[in-house]
């Protein structure tokens, strides 16, 4: 599969789901590194959809975020982002429901408060298309390759390297974190993080630069 853009993405992607019967709900895996643009790219496909007529939702890996607190006990704060730090069977969990049950209430990530708030979206029976966005939906390592049965197709957000560091750096600027804090999470967390998704992602059914 050849490097699509956008809107080419758009295009084979309807002309795919207008074959679908939705009978059953249909996923879509959105993986990227972090910074890849997931967040931007999933709301922006969610609407698009919605005004083809298809009524989408997006579930988000991030409100599978362990809190701080189980973090710190796990001496895993520092990583907080990688994958060990995710409960990825609720993940898993929340998707066997989604393919069961008409109504479930899922979480959602607060980044201006770096944290996982329950509970705090509804999808409802008449979502019949799920966006699930995340760096790790495609990860061959366990338990996250647990994950892939679900998805009726895959996304991976390709960007390089260097347009990566810049976006993170940014990122944490915003938070008015220092210099010195900035360099640790970029260079010894999100970094890595982003090169383990480019390097040990499962093949995707599309590939999207960003």
């Amino acid at each position: 599969m050849k490097n699509l853009n956008y809107n080419k993405l758009l295009a084979i992607l309807f002309n795919e789901l207008e074959q679908h019967n939705f009978e059953k709900r249909y996923f879509i895996a959105l993986a990227g590194p972090p910074a890849s643009g997931k967040s931007t790219i999933s709301e922006k496909l969610n609407k698009d959809l919605i005004q083809k007529g298809i009524s989408s939702g997006i579930l988000q890996m991030d409100g599978f975020h362990f809190d701080d607190s189980i973090l710190l006990s796990k001496k895993l704060l520092s990583k907080k982002g990688s994958p060990e730090t995710f409960d990825v069977m609720g993940l898993k969990n929340i998707l066997v429901r989604l393919r069961h049950e008409d109504e479930v209430v899922v979480p959602v990530f607060d980044r201006s408060l770096e944290l996982s708030r329950s509970s705090a979206v509804i999808i409802s029976k008449q979502t019949k298309l799920i966006i699930v966005e995340g760096n790790y939906l495609l990860l061959k390592s366990h338990p996250w390759d647990l994950l892939k049965e679900f998805f009726d197709s895959s996304i991976m957000i390709n960007c390089d390297e260097k347009t990566l560091e810049l976006r993170l750096i940014k990122r944490w600027k915003s938070f008015n974190y220092s210099n010195e804090e900035i360099n640790q999470k970029v260079y010894n967390n999100d970094l890595p993080n982003a090169l383990n998704v480019m390097k040990n992602s499962s093949k995707s059914d599309f590939i999207l630069d960003s």
